[in-house]
């Protein structure tokens, strides 16, 4: 596999704008990730009966300017042949597998349990992640991190461009047809983003996601 060139900003994110963007996201997040703590609880204990291991996965990916970033997620994969790893904790699982979802389609063979489809059509598998939000390691809007193998098979020189930009939990392609789209089409709209991205944009996403999760279409 070959290396992705990074270019680091000596200070990303210095607009006035985005930081405040920034902050307004962390003490939101901070109190979503409250709220719905009910929630997340409950779905782990329900994960965790059901597949009799740890109810959180972290997945190795690339994030903001090239740094390594362990997403965590609600497992949903606990058959035979889902990823395994002997690192992590009672809480966690750390995944190493580069390859990334390249394998994903519907009715997927390796989400063996009705409860696992239903969070991941609706997403719930992801609010987790409003962490590395609050964390500052992600932001609620911008390009889907990546593994490495993905950014430099599917992406190639594009990747330092969009690895300027915070990876989001929602982005440009999540509300344009999320996973039934190709990786030329999602790399052409992560450039988009990071190339026209802006507050009205910003919101647009936000906006158009509330909607795009309820009805868990072209997600699986």
């Amino acid at each position: 596999m070959g290396s992705i060139g990074i270019v680091r900003e000596a200070q990303p994110g210095a607009d006035l704008v985005w930081q405040a963007v920034g902050i307004g996201e962390r003490v939101a997040s901070a109190f979503l990730l409250a709220t719905i703590s009910p929630v997340i609880g409950a779905s782990a204990v329900a994960v965790s009966l059901l597949s009799r291991r740890t109810p959180l996965i972290a997945h190795r990916r690339v994030g903001w300017c090239g740094s390594t970033l362990w997403m965590i997620k609600l497992r949903t994969m606990w058959g035979e042949d889902s990823p395994r790893a002997a690192t992590g904790s009672h809480w966690i699982e750390y995944i190493h597998d580069d390859e990334g979802p390249k394998n994903k389609q519907d009715c997927d063979p390796r989400v063996t349990h009705w409860f696992a489809r239903f969070c991941r059509r609706h997403s719930l598998d992801e609010l987790p992640q409003l962490w590395h939000v609050i964390a500052g390691e992600m932001s609620l809007v911008g390009p889907r991190p990546l593994t490495a193998t993905e950014l430099d098979r599917y992406y190639g020189a594009a990747a330092p461009e969009i690895l300027q930009v915070k990876p989001g939990l929602a982005g440009l392609w999540q509300v344009s047809g999320r996973n039934r789209l190709s990786y030329a089409e999602r790399r052409s709209l992560d450039l988009k983003l990071a190339r026209n991205r802006s507050l009205r944009m910003y919101l647009r996403i936000l906006l158009q996601t509330i909607p795009e999760v309820l009805r868990g279409s072209n997600s699986w």
